[in-house]
């Protein structure tokens, strides 16, 4: 066994690479251990950056498919799968090189190896060799989850690394979900030319925002020719060399849907099965994530957990923040401060784009707190309605006595920029008298906001 290192890595994905790299900075003896064919994480490879380049691709696609609507005369347009995937290698490649170079020049050791804990402050490698170290960070991510839906586990599905590694177009697709992944690749994969039918259990498509956003993505994908089911019970599955087929029960009726493929995007799950946790005393949450603090301590307070593995959100941004606070944390930076959840961002590349920041309604009234909230529709603004993009609104949310901004809600055209608008004032606690003192250029998306900011305005005024 060599020298115990400072701090342990075990994954070097967005948090544990960050991780690394804040705790070398600080003059730690750092490693980071990582068996997986290419050390990038799942948001370089296999998440958000290939599926964003092919939704952007598709949205082209669908403006040029437009084209009569805005007075362009395009005989045709349809994907070319072979080069719509070569760019999409070509682009994640570069990424993937580029996280390489910067683990490659990073002041620690890497070891192309899987880790499970011996005890507190030991691992073993899958090539058998053993390390030790003062503190780790556990941030192996998550994988794709096989619920117990009779005839999933023995019939043949795509997972998420499936659909975007596509290069022909599927002649029909079965997607069963509704989350994110769900109904961003199950958008792209219509707008490639698939028959797509998405399967939902839930009431609603991204269950986890507003019924009211919710309903909007489902009109869109709806009037695309997505044929969508909601609140349903899928009975089974089953599969043969012809397809696939579901069964599933809504409104009272048993529905039965065929088609060539299967696309599971029923969710993933933190990857923790072949860490032996117990052994280092880290304990899971019944949802089977780690369990972590407001530093990111898990219960053996020398290892800290980071990403995807620990939540609560499977967000970038937000794994990048907790493995750079469980460094600082770690080897006592001055005054750390805790992620402020009050600021939390969520992006869904659907399109329309849906987009939250901060406190949403269902939060206020929960905790039984008074707000102020209006929203205006893009089917009445300017900008939008030369782009053609009608669907959705724009949603914001303020404190009732002064108008300082709690949280915001864009369901529409370029919601994923436009939310930001919100990002500074949320963290400088602003009103909405405060972003009514700047100027809003016409005709612009943005401006669209000054009216609900102005109605909220009114009304504290009165």
């Amino acid at each position: 066994m060599s020298k115990p290192y400072d701090f342990l890595v075990i994954g070097g994905g967005s948090a544990g690479f960050n991780a690394a790299r804040v705790a070398a900075s600080l003059g730690k003896r750092v490693a980071i251990v990582d068996g997986a064919k290419k050390i990038a994480g799942l948001c370089i490879l296999n998440g958000c950056m290939p599926s964003k380049t092919l939704l952007y691709s598709t949205e082209v696609l669908h403006l040029a498919q437009k084209g009569k609507t805005f007075g362009l005369r395009i005989p045709s347009a349809k994907a070319d799968m072979k080069a719509l995937h070569a760019r999409k290698k070509k682009i994640i490649g570069g990424f993937a090189d580029y996280r390489a170079q910067a683990l490659a020049s990073g002041n620690y050791e890497i070891h192309r190896s899987h880790a499970r804990f011996l005890d507190p402050h030991t691992v073993e490698l899958s090539d058998g060799r053993t390390l030790s170290a003062k503190k780790f960070l556990i941030g192996t991510g998550s994988k794709i989850s096989v619920p117990p839906v009779p005839g999933l586990a023995s019939t043949p599905f795509w997972t998420s690394d499936d659909v975007l590694d596509l290069d022909f177009v599927p002649e029909s697709v079965i997607v069963l979900g509704g989350g994110i992944v769900a109904c961003e690749l199950a958008q792209f994969l219509r707008r490639i030319g698939s028959r797509v039918i998405l399967v939902q259990r839930s009431k609603n498509i991204l269950r986890d925002h507003s019924p009211d956003a919710s309903a909007v993505v489902q009109q869109a994908f709806r009037d695309e020719g997505i044929e969508l089911h909601s609140d349903t019970k899928i009975e089974s599955v089953s599969g043969d060399a012809k397809g696939v087929a579901v069964k599933f029960i809504t409104g009272g009726k048993t529905v039965t849907r065929r088609a060539r493929y299967l696309f599971n995007a029923l969710g993933r799950e933190p990857n923790t099965a072949g860490l032996n946790l117990a052994a280092a005393g880290v304990k899971l949450s019944p949802e089977g994530r780690v369990r972590i603090n407001r530093w990111q301590q898990t219960t053996a307070s020398h290892i800290y957990a980071g990403g995807d593995v620990c939540g609560p959100h499977d967000i970038v941004h937000l794994a990048v923040a907790q493995g750079e606070l469980a460094a600082r944390h770690a080897f006592g930076s001055k005054k750390p401060k805790p992620i402020d959840h009050r600021l939390l961002l969520n992006v869904v590349f659907t399109d329309p784009q849906l987009a939250t920041i901060g406190l949403q309604e269902r939060d206020l009234v929960e905790h039984g707190e008074k707000f102020l909230v209006s929203s205006y529709p893009f089917n009445d603004h300017g900008k939008s309605i030369l782009m053609d993009a009608n669907y959705g609104y724009v949603k914001v949310i303020a404190e009732p006595r002064r108008g300082r901004i709690l949280g915001a809600e864009i369901v529409g055209p370029h919601a994923g920029e436009l939310i930001h608008i919100f990002n500074g004032p949320l963290a400088m606690n602003a009103t909405v008298f405060d972003l009514l003192r700047a100027p809003w250029y016409h005709p612009t998306l943005a401006e669209i906001l000054t009216y609900p900011l102005e109605e909220i305005a009114d009304q504290i005024q009165k």
